[in-house]
């Protein structure tokens, strides 16, 4: 037991379990059932064997070595480690020291881990990897997760057969017999509640007497894998709130991290800051604790690194360094225009978009020196108005420098990789990204901005609402992706160049068309132009997608059958539509067609999304069309 005066956090030893949490005179927040595994507060971990098809294995991480860390008046930091063991094989073959850490005067609790893969042990894939929370669900009935995504949750209980209807897959289901009326008819999924991990630094929960605030901040993104824009996982019914740190959710088993035989590897993940808060008034709003939420979040933000964890595997800030310089773009008509609110990074060196799967440190050798390359750290940044960018607070190592610009397409990569020392200073000057043109402007369809946002986004079926999202976010309603056979029950959507609007008349996720019960079909849209003349040369198509789950894209110019100008081959596994995501990850095509397939007069141009399976679709991101330079 650790109490500094404000909250007392009890932990089982040697395993590391958090047992008890007690706080503004409630003897405990967390729903703790000890004949229960997944209860209380605990870290854990889905694994495999290398190139198994068994179900993946869950590890709940249970310490086997407890010490005190350090015990002063300032602190106390307690470590149970788990070393792994050949005979265990319900175990990945980890060493991991799980952390906890609480200050005197906080009102909360810190939590971080180091995973080590020792360079003689056997390789295995690490599928997934958080700290999860179960918490009181007679006290916590109110989620919050931004300033709009904020609602009373139902019960645990209402998803049960007794009271719900199983939807298309295990984790959603239509409330029919509520506990609290207010549900009824709703759906519930967990995916519904997902967020970029640049969105999502504080969420949590709310027990309204005493009115408390249970929260869970992430003051830095670097020890996440895939990236800001990367989608997962943060509260859900339970109550439950989850830091997620490895998942494939919302990327495909690319993101897995798949070690080799004998491949050395470590990481440290967090800390995250469990933040309680609490108002001496009953009558204090919902909206209260969460201002105070949102307060502590930047304090802890402003405060990364922190000074006080006391593992050597969690850099100070005093040898970490910085890089600076400004981006500008060059495209038709622009020449050296500021990159505006540009994402620039700092990841694993590698081609453009790498990053987005990118998950994993090693370590190698050169001349018989050790050098650290520190893969699966990653440190991002805004650019401001005028495209100058500083990433602050990197941990030592070498990188690729990224960057993708809003309203732009095209990834830029630094010609030279950045090699970060301790207290470096890396000034990189003005940098140019030269966005991928090959001629004018005939016509475009969307927005490059990474999402399907801007596309039409149906009503879901009155059966199927979650109040929520309403009016925001209206693409996290259940089953929008069988809107599409409702909207079009015969022919397939046509894109008319110069009348249709994309905001009305394009289908947020190219999809399937359902023709029986569970009977789904592949589609072909049109998109229809007029060219006034053709000119002698190449044009180039360039298609820009947000997502893509068990497709295959084919392209064909003015003819619906044959072999196409263009396939991606079956691609992507991000499962961002039945997920209720905008987007997954980002691929870009360029496609060059010969002027000898247009004809002066009407075009057409086929997409054909050839597999059938109810959750195979695309999200486009942008689409246009180049002609040749004259």
């Amino acid at each position: 037991m650790v109490d500094n005066g404000i909250i007392k956090l009890i932990l089982s030893k040697p395993e590391g379990r958090i047992i008890g949490l007690e706080y503004n005179g409630i003897d405990n927040l967390l729903e703790f059932i000890k004949s229960s595994t997944n209860t209380g507060g605990y870290w854990d971990l889905n694994w495999n064997t290398l190139g198994s098809k068994k179900d993946v294995i869950v590890d709940l991480i249970d310490g086997k070595e407890f010490e005190v860390i350090v015990n002063n008046v300032n602190q106390v930091e307690l470590s149970f480690r788990t070393i792994w063991n050949p005979s265990l094989n319900s175990k990945a073959p980890l060493n991991i020291d799980k952390r906890f850490i609480v200050l005197r005067g906080s009102s909360g609790f810190y939590s971080y881990a180091i995973f080590e893969h020792q360079s003689d042990w056997p390789g295995f894939v690490l599928q997934e990897t958080r700290i999860a929370f179960k918490l009181n669900q007679d006290k916590f009935r109110s989620m919050a997760i931004s300033d709009y995504r904020q609602r009373d949750m139902p019960l645990p209980e209402d998803r049960n057969r007794a009271r719900s209807i199983a939807l298309a897959y295990p984790e959603a289901v239509r409330i029919t017999k509520p506990i609290d009326s207010k549900c009824k008819g709703e759906v519930d999924d967990k995916y519904q509640y997902s967020a970029d991990n640049e969105d999502s630094k504080v969420h949590g929960w709310i027990c309204p007497d005493p009115p408390t605030g249970f929260w869970l901040i992430t003051p830095s993104n670097e020890f996440r894998t895939g990236g800001p824009t990367k989608q997962d996982l943060t509260s859900h019914v339970g109550p439950t709130t989850l830091a997620m740190f490895v998942s494939n959710h919302y990327a495909g088993e690319g993101l897995n991290l798949n070690f080799g035989n004998g491949e050395y590897w470590k990481k440290v993940f967090g800390p995250v800051f469990v933040y309680l808060n609490s108002s001496p008034s009953k009558f204090s709003t919902k909206k209260t604790l969460w201002n105070d939420a949102k307060i502590m979040m930047e304090n802890e933000v402003k405060s990364w690194p922190y000074k006080f964890p006391a593992s050597a595997d969690f850099e100070k800030a005093q040898i970490r360094g910085s890089v600076s310089g400004r981006l500008m773009v060059q495209d038709w008509g622009m020449i050296n225009v500021p990159a505006s609110y540009a994402y620039v990074g700092l990841a694993k060196p590698g081609l453009p978009g790498s990053w987005q799967k990118e998950s994993k440190v090693r370590y190698i050798t050169v001349k018989s020196m050790s050098l650290i390359e520190l893969f699966g750290y990653q440190f991002w940044t805004r650019a401001d108005g005028n495209g100058s960018f500083i990433i602050n607070n990197v941990r030592s190592g070498v990188y690729g420098l990224f960057a993708w610009v809003p309203s732009f397409i095209g990834d830029f990569v630094h010609d030279s990789n950045i090699t970060i020392t301790p207290g470096g200073k890396i000034e990189l000057g003005t940098l140019l990204h030269k966005a991928p043109r090959a001629g004018p402007t005939l016509w475009e369809i969307g927005v490059p901005d990474r999402t399907a946002s801007e596309f039409f986004v149906p009503d879901p079926k009155p059966d199927y609402v979650n109040k929520l999202y309403i009016k925001h976010d209206r693409f996290r309603q259940y089953g929008l992706w069988d809107r599409y056979t409702d909207l079009y029950p015969n022919e397939d959507l046509v894109y008319k160049v110069g009348l249709s609007v994309y905001k009305r008349d394009w289908f947020f996720a190219h999809v399937t068309r359902r023709i029986g019960v569970g009977l789904y079909i592949p589609t072909t849209w049109k998109i229809q132009f007029n060219l006034s003349n053709v000119i002698d040369g190449l044009y180039t198509l360039r298609i820009a997608l947000a997502s893509t789950h068990n497709s295959e894209l084919q392209v064909r110019v003015n003819m619906e059958g044959g072999n196409p100008q263009f396939t991606t081959n079956k691609i992507g596994k991000d499962n961002a539509i039945a997920r209720h995501g905008i987007h997954g990850l980002h691929n870009l095509f360029n496609v060059t067609i010969s002027s000898n397939f247009f004809n002066q007069g009407l075009n057409t141009i086929y997409f054909t999304q050839t597999q059938s399976d109810v959750f195979s679709g695309i999200m486009y991101d942008y689409i246009r069309l180049e002609g040749p330079f004259i």
